[in-house]
């Protein structure tokens, strides 16, 4: 699993999302370990985000549970099983938090 977090953050980093935050859910959610969030600079950036994050992990042997936005949303979400990936536009993430709905969780801000 820990091969799987690496994978999908180093895929990120390389396609140059921003503000990439992993927050450790294994305490509190039994189907997934880790929310991995990543803001993208546009709706095209965040699809080409989630696609190459997907033909990563399944090119290293993971499989994709489910994929969640359709084309122009501004927010993706690639269900990995043990890591779910949270794509979202700047103002998708402002709007939504996530990282406040979680806030008492293990929070990890992934820098260069």
């Amino acid at each position: 699993m820990a091969e799987l977090l690496d994978l999908t953050i180093a895929k990120l980093k390389e396609k140059l999302a921003e503000d990439i935050t992993v927050i450790d859910m294994a305490s509190v959610n039994p189907f997934t370990d880790y929310f991995v969030i990543a803001t993208a600079r546009n709706v095209r950036h965040a699809a080409s985000l989630a696609d190459d994050v997907i033909e990563e992990a399944e090119k290293n042997g993971f499989s994709l549970r489910t994929r969640e936005g359709a084309e122009g949303s501004t927010w993706i979400l690639a269900d990995l099983n043990d890591i779910v990936v949270h794509i979202f536009t700047a103002e998708a993430r402002d709007q939504y938090k996530l990282e406040n709905l979680w806030g008492d969780l293990p929070i990890t801000q992934i820098t260069d």
